[in-house]
C-alpha cells in the first residue's frame, strides 16, 4: 500500500467517491454486497425491495416507504462514523483530497467532520413537502418517521419526502456537474465502497481515466473498473488504518 499512499501524497488533486461499503463499518447494511439489502429475499412490505425507492410507488403509497424508513433508514441516522469516514475527513482537513462525493444518504461523512461533502443521492438529514416545497428539518419529521407514519406539511397537508433521490428522479444538477468537473480534473480518484453500477455516478471513474487521471478502488466486491485501476484493495478498514498510520492522522 505504501506505493499507493506515496502517489496520493504527490498528487495535486485527489477526489474521493464513496458508496455504501464505507458505512457497513458503522453497522449499516449495504444494498448490493454479499449480505446486502437487495439479496435478502424478494418482497418486503408486499413490494419488491428495489421498488422501495421508486418515486412512482412513493407518490401512490408513501406509507410503504415510511414503514421501510422507520425500520431501516431513520435508525441509521443514530450510527457513529466509521474509521473510513474519520480517515477521509482527516485527509480533507490535511489538504490531501478536495471534495468528498458520496452516494450515501446517512450523513456520516459530515458527522465525522468532513468539511466539504457532496451528497450525490441526497440525504435523510432533511425533508421537504412534495406539494408546496416547504423544507423541514429532520427534528420536525423524525417523531412521525420513526413510527412509520407519513408526515404531512403544516402549510398545505402535502406529503413530506426526505431529500433523497429516488429511482425515477434526477440527481441534483449542481452536485452532479461539480462531480464530473472535479473528477475530470483529478490526478487521482479514490473510490471506496462503491459497486460502481448505478449511473450516472458510476461514470465518474471513466471521466477521470479519459482525462489522464488514475483510479484507486477499495471494495470487497468486483466493480466494472477493476481492470483499469492503478491500485485495487479489498479491505476498506485495513486500507484506512494503513492510510491513517502512513499520514499519522489523529482520528
Amino acid at each position: 500500500m505504501k506505493t499507493c499512499f506515496e502517489m496520493l501524497e504527490r498528487a495535486n488533486r485527489v477526489s474521493v467517491l464513496t458508496g455504501a461499503g464505507v458505512s457497513t463499518l458503522s453497522g449499516i447494511s449495504d444494498f448490493r454486497g454479499k449480505n446486502g439489502f437487495y439479496t435478502k429475499g424478494d418482497l418486503l412490505y408486499g413490494v419488491k425491495r428495489e421498488e422501495l425507492f421508486d418515486i412512482d410507488l412513493f407518490r401512490k403509497k408513501p406509507e410503504i416507504f415510511y414503514r421501510y424508513a422507520a425500520d431501516f433508514l431513520y435508525p441509521m441516522l443514530s450510527k457513529e462514523p466509521s474509521s473510513a469516514h474519520k480517515t477521509l475527513a482527516a485527509m480533507q482537513k490535511r489538504g490531501l483530497c478536495q471534495g468528498i462525493f458520496t452516494q450515501n444518504i446517512d450523513t456520516l461523512h459530515t458527522k465525522a467532520g468532513a468539511l466539504d461533502v457532496v451528497e450525490l443521492h441526497g440525504t435523510m438529514g432533511s425533508h421537504y413537502c412534495t406539494s408546496c416545497g416547504t423544507e423541514y428539518a429532520l427534528s420536525e419529521v423524525l417523531p412521525q418517521g420513526e413510527k412509520g407514519e407519513v408526515p404531512l406539511c403544516k402549510s398545505c397537508s402535502g406529503v413530506i419526502k426526505p431529500k433523497v433521490v429516488f429511482f425515477g428522479e434526477m440527481l441534483p444538477e449542481d452536485a452532479l456537474e461539480r462531480a464530473f468537473r472535479e473528477c475530470g480534473s483529478a490526478d487521482i480518484l479514490l473510490v471506496l465502497g462503491s459497486s460502481l453500477t448505478v449511473t450516472p455516478v458510476a461514470n465518474l471513474p471513466r471521466i477521470t481515466l479519459d482525462r489522464g487521471g488514475k483510479v484507486v478502488i477499495v471494495n470487497d466486491q468486483p466493480t466494472p473498473y477493476d481492470r483499469y485501476t492503478q491500485f485495487r484493495f479489498p479491505d476498506i478498514a485495513g486500507f484506512c488504518q494503513a492510510l491513517s498510520e502512513y499520514f499519522k492522522f489523529t482520528l
